[in-house]
């Protein structure tokens, strides 16, 4: 990306990947533990464009590239392991050049290629087998550079200033990398290799390994920020042990889920496994990061997504991320940071920019609807759990937060949850679709703030029922006020917002009071907090699942028809997965189970054409026959929520609920997808019960199952 072309109030958000530019790069692959993250080709090489090996926001790592005989080996398969551990490239080498009387011919030396992430440190095994009846004499090199650049400048922010990089030092098997920053924090890189290079620069490592017939090589290498011990072959293996083991101790924790038909099964295994990737452990415990690359930071809202889409199968994930987000609530007033008491964070970074405030998102708050979320993920939370000892503990950030949404956030004084940025710096818009272009009026024109968004005040709506009900059980707060504040939200929803005309709601009111009317993804999200009368949400749905919305791989986030509509935009007519699913599960919350299994499958198919890994978005053409979904093509990928989606549409179809206070797992009329004919859930948690449940379809013709359950407190509702 060219950043000279940025205007000076850039903000960068998650929009801005419209702009990244990969070309060159070719396919990017991800590994990532902790808060260390790496991208890469599909080579396994690291070339200095938005790719590298970062650590707290930090790249640590801009060039790692591999050279057999002054040249990349050719690729015969590169990808990582199912369980999202693992790089593995597999190649040969090219014609070598002249070693004494002979060359050695290509495609004789088979070079593979492997790594992983553990504890911050990246390790790298460089394997080669001599397959020729011939002795060779094989030149190996690796071209290395750190220059430490914040993430946000590699997004494309300029900066006036940067701190001081010293000289590499290049000794023996090593080689270090030294960065003074702005923030006065000293930031180095270690490369370490298990062999001593012929030839060390601060650049470059050059190896010249002598081959007999069919014998083999291993070099060791491994990049951290200090110095470790001497890679070898034990270290190597003991550090992909304990990778392996902590990655599947994430993705067992909590049910599991499988059905019938091996390419969904996958589908469903990719995704549990994305999401343990992205999760890390923090002291507050379980957060899933938004996404890699632009992403690997804990976000409010796409946490609170991520766990909610989760919960019914692994309820840790939603205490985890609403720990961590009630010690991070805002309690004072920054225009730079968008924050005022008792609001949600909406995103933190720990990089040099970050920490000298070039950028607010050190701590920034600057997402209208994370603080509501926030509220209706514990009342969801507590619904599912019972862990009323739990929401206890979390009361005055509940409190602190409806005091924002009572006060900070009215700022049209017509009792909407709506937004207007306080700095340049922040986003400008502030819902999910923070695009600068995402909000507009139907004729195109882009509407005067404060903005109230429409799914927001859906989520208010769910926030003060949700107190209501926990305050009820609580013997605490104002249980009646709480309810007529949600019953008068819901109310000027229905007035406002609804246009009878398109059988739909508009998308947001603006500082004039005028309904912005493109028909939108966000009007499903009302759906999914249960807001419309039935009659109207039928509306909706039906109007979701014409030409104008479904594409035949999910849902575009704006209508065929819409002025400002392009499929290969961010936010204007895209495929968002997460949108979808929350539209799947508003449709079945209504009842209308067969809608939701039209989601579903339609995300499957999606997904069978991204090797079973749903990006964060891609383009909105229509499913044409015998062609692919097409890539948006700096999509983040893994992305939590996008990887949550499958689980909370499958729930829809299901017509699932767990209600923790009575100890009971309801299924109320499900309704399988085609192609699935048998669902098992097991080790669903009840307290300290476990369940499984069985569904099966009885006739082929008809999608409605029977269950089988190992728990009496499983109930069937036809």
């Amino acid at each position: 990306m060219d950043d000279s072309s940025l205007a000076p109030d850039y903000a960068p958000s998650e929009t801005e990947s419209d702009h990244i530019e990969v070309d060159g790069l070719g396919q990017l692959l991800s590994l990532k533990d902790g808060d260390a993250f790496l991208v890469a080709n599909a080579y396994g090489d690291i070339l200095g464009g938005v790719d590298g090996f970062f650590d707290d926001d930090t790249r640590h790592l801009s060039r790692l590239r591999l050279l057999i005989g002054g040249r990349a080996p050719s690729r015969l398969g590169s990808g990582v392991s199912r369980d999202n551990v693992v790089f593995t490239f597999h190649g040969a080498n090219r014609r070598l050049p002249l070693m004494g009387q002979k060359a050695t011919p290509p495609g004789v030396l088979h070079i593979e290629r492997r790594r992983f992430l553990w504890k911050r440190r990246l390790y790298e095994r460089l394997r080669v087998i001599n397959h020729s009846l011939d002795h060779e004499i094989l030149p190996i090199a690796y071209e290395f550079a750190a220059d430490f650049r914040d993430v946000f400048e590699i997004r494309g922010m300029k900066r006036e200033a940067r701190g001081r990089a010293s000289r590499p030092t290049a000794e023996g098997r090593r080689v270090t990398f030294h960065y003074e920053g702005l923030d006065k924090i000293e930031r180095a890189t270690v490369i370490e290799f298990s062999e001593p290079p012929g030839r060390l620069t601060p650049e470059r490592a050059e190896f010249m390994i002598p081959l007999s017939p069919h014998g083999r090589f291993e070099l060791y290498l491994e990049v951290g920020r200090d110095v470790g011990e001497v890679p070898d072959r034990a270290s190597y293996r003991s550090a992909c042990a304990h990778a392996i083991m902590a990655q599947r101790r994430r993705g067992h924790h909590g049910a599991t889920v499988r059905v019938r038909g091996p390419r969904f099964n996958q589908w469903l295994e990719q995704s549990r496994s994305d999401i343990a990737l992205l999760t890390t452990v923090l002291e507050t415990g379980p957060y899933p990061y938004a996404g890699i690359p632009w992403f690997s930071t804990p976000f409010g809202r796409d946490g609170i997504i991520t766990a909610w889409q989760m919960l019914w199968i692994d309820p840790s994930l939603a205490r985890g991320v609403l720990t961590y987000l009630a010690r991070r609530q805002a309690h004072d007033d920054s225009a730079f940071r968008d924050s005022a008491p008792g609001k949600i964070m909406h995103e933190t970074r720990h990089g040099e920019m970050a920490n000298l405030n070039e950028i607010p998102f050190g701590l920034y708050y600057g997402g209208v609807d994370t603080t509501p979320l926030f509220v209706a993920l514990a009342g969801a939370y507590a619904d599912r759990t019972g862990d009323l000892a739990f929401i206890r503990g979390l009361w005055p950030a509940l409190t602190g937060a409806l005091a924002w949404m009572d006060t900070f956030a009215d700022a049209n004084g017509e009792g909407l949850i709506a937004y207007a940025r306080g700095a340049k710096t922040g986003l400008a818009n502030q819902g999910w679709k923070d695009s600068e272009d995402s909000i507009f009026h139907a004729d195109g024109r882009f509407p005067d703030g404060p903005i109230a968004l429409v799914e927001v005040q859906g989520y208010a709506f769910a926030a003060y029922r949700a107190m209501a009900n926990l305050g009820e059980r609580l013997e605490r707060g104002d249980v009646v006020r709480w309810r007529a504040r949600a019953e008068a939200i819901r109310q000027m929803v229905e007035d406002r917002f609804w246009m009878e005309d398109q059988g739909f709601y508009g998308v947001a009111i603006d500082g004039a009071g005028q309904l912005c009317r493109p028909l939108t993804s966000n009007a499903g999200h009302l759906l999914f907090v249960g807001l419309p009368s039935p009659e109207r949400a039928a509306r909706v749905g039906e109007k979701l699942l014409t030409a104008g919305f479904l594409t035949g791989w999910g849902l575009r986030t704006l209508a065929l028809e819409s002025v400002r509509y392009n499929p290969m935009s961010y936010h204007n007519g895209s495929v968002w997965p997460h949108d979808t699913a929350i539209c799947a599960a508003g449709m079945s919350r209504y009842g209308h189970r067969a809608s939701a299994a039209v989601v579903l499958e339609s995300l499957f198919q999606a997904a069978s054409h991204f090797d079973l890994r749903l990006p964060e978005l891609f383009c909105g053409f229509s499913r044409r026959a015998g062609e692919p979904p097409i890539a948006y093509p700096v999509a983040c990928m893994p992305q939590a929520w996008a990887a949550g989606a499958v689980f909370m549409v499958l729930q829809a179809c299901l017509g699932l609920e767990i209600d923790g206070w009575t100890g009971k797992v309801m299924l109320t009329r499900p309704h399988l997808p085609q192609g699935v004919d048998r669902v098992a859930l097991r080790g669903l948690e009840l307290g300290a019960l476990r369940v499984d449940v069985r569904l099966a379809r009885t006739d082929s013709q008809q999608r409605d199952p029977t269950v089988a359950t190992s728990h009496p407190e499983v109930l069937l509702f036809n």
